[in-house]
């Protein structure tokens, strides 16, 4: 099955639910839901989206279905930045890196996380 881009709310579930391992409907309301107002309905539309759009795994067990990311929050995230990064930048990664270099909540983990990017970036391109 094609997977196919999410919205905004739509990978804030799926991130809850790929750290989470696996989640039943009703968790999902009470830890996703319930804080942005949706009802149980919404939330299990957005899910069975989610499902038929190739995102999620669903399995019964013990009469509740239990549902399972099929990627990783991090793989996730690399995803949505990619198809930011394509979609809206035409695949130029420079305006991205210009807001960084004006960001001011740049921890210092952060900071050292671009710095071994642009190392193994460098180290890549010395390869070719």
């Amino acid at each position: 099955m094609a997977r196919t881009t999410v919205g905004e709310q739509e990978l804030a579930l799926l991130r809850l639910i790929a750290d989470r391992g696996a989640m039943s409907v009703a968790e999902a309301v009470e830890q996703f839901g319930s804080e942005r107002g949706l009802a149980r309905s919404t939330v299990l539309t957005m899910m069975e989206r989610l499902r038929k759009k190739g995102h999620l795994g669903r399995r019964l067990l013990d009469g509740i279905y239990r549902y399972r990311a099929r990627s990783s929050s991090a793989d996730l995230l690399m995803g949505a930045v990619r198809h930011f990064v394509e979609g809206k930048l035409n695949g130029s990664v420079s305006p991205l890196v210009a807001y960084l270099s004006e960001a001011k909540n740049v921890s210092d983990e952060e900071l050292e996380e671009l710095e071994d990017i642009v190392a193994r970036l460098s180290a890549r391109r010395k390869d070719r």
